[in-house]
């Protein structure tokens, strides 16, 4: 086999099992474990894998309550909220974004007391001018990752 497109098909193995062997890999791949392990070594060298974590079902340990919360902050501010919400544990997810609003959160939440006093935490910030917060009915799709186009 060729190495032309190894990095991605390794990537997508992984995505579909993080907890792959070396071994394992190498067979799926039809390459050495040393290749493999060079070229995941490189991977992650440079950054585009990050680790390896469990995906977490946060319904199934009782955090039932998901939260979307935008808000508006004046503009020398943002790096400090965004540092506080990058903090807080239940923010899963923190954005800088263009629009109406400066930042989107997503949080996971016990439920909606535990979601109330953390967005009325935030809201005795001065710097934080405005805030749109809405509660997730269905999450129908949630933190997938994709795999990457290979050329055959």
């Amino acid at each position: 086999m060729t190495y032309e497109n190894l990095d991605a098909k390794l990537v997508n193995a992984l995505l579909d099992d993080g907890r792959a062997s070396l071994r394992s890999l190498a067979e799926e791949l039809d390459v050495s474990v040393t290749t493999v392990s060079n070229h995941l070594s490189d991977l992650e060298e440079d950054g585009v894998i990050e680790g390896y974590t469990p995906k977490i079902n946060y319904n199934e340990l009782e955090f039932d309550v998901t939260a979307v919360i935008q808000l508006k902050v004046e503009g020398n501010a943002l790096p400090d909220i965004t540092d506080r919400l990058d903090q807080q544990k239940q923010m899963t997810s923190v954005y800088e974004v263009t629009g109406g609003y400066d930042i989107i959160a997503i949080g996971k939440f016990e439920d909606t007391d535990g979601m109330n006093a953390q967005i009325k935490t935030l809201l005795t910030d001065p710097d934080i001018k405005e805030s749109n917060t809405s509660v997730v009915l269905n999450a129908t799709s949630e933190n997938e990752q994709f795999e990457l186009d290979v050329e055959e």
